[in-house]
This record gives structure tokens, sequence and C-alpha cells, in this order.
């Protein structure tokens, strides 16, 4: 198993809270983490029809046979139970009594914020990072000032883009699947359940080319009405089809910072895949020679460096203080980390060579909100680290 850096905030916070919830996107790992944090727990999955009914109709009866401690499986899958957890922890409230893992979040927050306010710690289990997969320490993005906190003085193995075509699907690596053969899989398997669970979907040819819409707008401006006209259907259907995605951990929405230096601002987010095999899977690209070459390359480093620092800060258990900003002017920052009420800049380059205006942005950024250059960050496809007019200068791989 690999380790996974959430692991250790799973069983702090076991020691705190009578219910730990798990949530994250399906084959993100949530079970093998779960058994392999609590090994003597129970186990028990609402995958199994069996056992879903049983937990459906007699939730108390359920909790009684299933004595804690124990893990409960894909909870949102009967989501009655919660209320019947909600009753035993008010009986019984030993720490670590349960820990719940589910696929939805948008379901499955719901009913806990219903039934377990105050009773549960809440965990988001995203894909592989990058360092994960390579056994590598990942420091905790709010531990000491930016960027140094974030992008650590890492090395590699992997190649760049066979990396991203990849993606970070724990079973792709576990296993050595392809990951043309996995992610259609995937696809049909479990994205295509999870949505009819919480949409009614009718036709799901038309949610497929939806989804490779979406994909084909990474690290662009969302336009709703653009991508409903293109899909051929409702702007609220699109809405509502990217909120599923979002609720399914499938795709990020990085919104726009809104401080006012006295420019008209972009107020719509951008769109990111929270994994970039999946992005390259439905954009149409098979081989690692094909993206490195791509019209849609720099879109999906983008992609790449956007989604690991939201694992970053995900598996650390910290909720991502993640913005871009772009005004009317044409000014334009990829990314800004916001930390103890300051916004740093990070500029992110698909290019293996860094040239001296990569970094005009950046100290634009740096004149106009007073931010120190030195909180300033370029992440670039290169190798090396180094100063560069002030600017911090960082491998893909430091993150």
């Amino acid at each position: 198993m690999i380790r996974r850096d959430l692991g250790a905030y799973l069983t702090r916070d076991a020691g705190y809270y009578p219910v730990v919830t798990l949530t994250g996107p399906r084959q993100s790992g949530k079970t093998t983490l779960a058994r392999a944090t609590f090994p003597d727990y129970d186990y028990v999955t609402l995958e199994d029809a069996s056992s879903r009914h049983f937990a459906g109709e007699d939730p108390r009866g359920f909790l009684d046979h299933y004595r804690p401690p124990v893990i409960i499986d894909e909870v949102q899958r009967a989501p009655d139970l919660l209320s019947a957890v909600q009753v035993a922890v008010d009986r019984d409230d030993r720490h670590g009594s349960y820990v719940l893992t589910g696929s939805h979040n948008l379901l499955l927050m719901r009913d806990v914020s219903q039934s377990l306010a105050g009773r549960t710690a809440i965990l988001h289990l995203l894909p592989l990072s990058r360092a994960e997969l390579e056994s590598q320490e990942q420091n905790a993005p709010g531990a000491g000032p930016l960027p140094g906190a974030l992008f650590a003085n890492h090395s590699t193995r992997l190649d760049l883009w066979r990396t991203l075509l990849t993606g970070f699907y724990p079973r792709i690596h576990d296993r050595g699947i392809p990951p043309e053969v996995w992610l259609p899989d995937y696809v049909q398997t479990y994205l295509a359940r999870d949505v009819r669970a919480l949409v009614n979907l009718g036709d799901m040819e038309t949610f497929e080319r939806f989804l490779m819409l979406m994909a084909g707008r990474v690290g662009q401006i969302l336009n709703y009405a653009s991508l409903a006209n293109d899909c051929g259907i409702a702007v609220d259907t699109a809405r509502r089809w990217t909120s599923v995605l979002v609720a399914s951990f499938v795709v990020a929405l990085l919104r726009p910072y809104h401080r006012n230096f006295n420019k008209r601002l972009v107020k719509s987010p951008k769109v990111y895949f929270l994994d970039t095999g999946l992005a390259c899977h439905l954009t149409g690209i098979r081989d690692q020679r094909q993206l490195a070459t791509h019209h849609a390359r720099g879109a999906l480093f983008e992609n790449y460096v956007i989604a690991e620092v939201v694992k970053a800060y995900r598996h650390h258990r910290l909720q991502p203080p993640l913005y871009f900003w772009r005004d009317r002017s044409g000014h334009e920052i990829d990314l800004l980390i916001e930390q103890d009420g300051t916004p740093y800049p990070v500029e992110i380059k698909s290019g293996q060579t860094v040239v001296a205006t990569m970094g005009d942005g950046l100290r634009w950024w740096c004149r106009t909100a007073g931010t120190p250059a030195e909180g300033a960050a370029l992440l670039y496809a290169g190798g090396d680290r180094y100063l560069r007019g002030g600017i911090n200068v960082y491998p893909w791989f430091s993150i």
C-alpha cells in the first residue's frame, strides 16, 4: 500500500471525535486507507445489496449488529443510517467508534451536516499526489512562509508527460493497469453510476459529451452558456451537471480573487480536473509524445499544478485557499495562495526553459499588491531550482 499523508490525520481525529467521515472520489483509496489505519475495526460496505437493505430498513438493528468500532463503507447509499449513528454516539460518544466513507460529497455532506454536526471530523482523500507516489514527504502548506512551505526540495524518477497522461488513481499504480484500459472503465462504471445517483440523467451519451467538453476547457474561464450550447443542453442543466462533478470530486472550480485594485475583474471561475489522467483521456490524448506537443499541453500542465496544490491542502486537513486573478487590462496570475491574509502569486509555465519575461506578471502583481518578491513563485516543466530576477523558480516536481 502506498502511504497516504491523510492517514496521520485520520488516526489523530479518531482520538478527538466519535465519528470520522472520509470522503473523496471513487477509487481514490478511501477503503484501503480506512482499513489499513484501523485494522482491528469491523468492516461493512453498503455496496453489498443485503447490507444496504439491512441498513436502510432497520438502521438501529444494523448498528446493533455491527457494533463499534466499525468502518461503514459508502455510507451515502443508506442516508437514513446517519440519524441512527447520531443516536448511537449521543448515547455512547467514545472516540473513534465509527469510521464512515462516502463518494458523494454533496449528498453526504448534507446528511452529515444535519445528523452529525459537531460529532464528526470530515476528511477528504483525493487521488495520489506526486509526492505520495514517490514516497516523499509533503510539507503541510500552512507550516511556514510561502512559497517555501509548499514547494519542497524534491527529486523525481518520473517523466513529466507520462505522469500527467497516467494520472494518480491508486489502482492504476498498484495493479499496473495501463491508463488507456482503466480510465474508460472508470468513466463508464463509476462516474455514470455516481451521476445517476445525484441527478435524473436520461442520456448518458450527452453527459459523456459534456465531460469531454469540460476537459477541453481546463484552465479556462467557465462560460455556462457556451458550454451548454456546444453540448446541446440547457444552461441550468450545464450548471447542475457541473455541480455534480464538483460534488463527486471529478472537477474543482478555482474562484477569482476579488480584492479591488481599481480594475474591472473577471468574476467567473476556472475549471480543473482533480486528475490529469482523466482530463487527458477525455481530451482524446492517448500518448505522452502526443501530450508533449498537444495544443492543450500548457492547460494540462497548469491543471497538474493546481490539482497537486489542492491535494497538498486537503491531505493535510486544510481548506485550499486558492484563487486566480485576471482583469480586463490583460493582467493575469495563474494561482494565488492566500495565507494569513496575504495572497502569494504563482505563475505556471509548461516550458522547460525559463526566460526573463515569464516573471513579468509576478513582478507586476508584487508591485500592485505590495507582496514581497520572495513570496512569488514560478513553477515550470524543467528540472532546476533557482532565483531569477528576484523570483523563486521551482521545477514541476517541487509540489
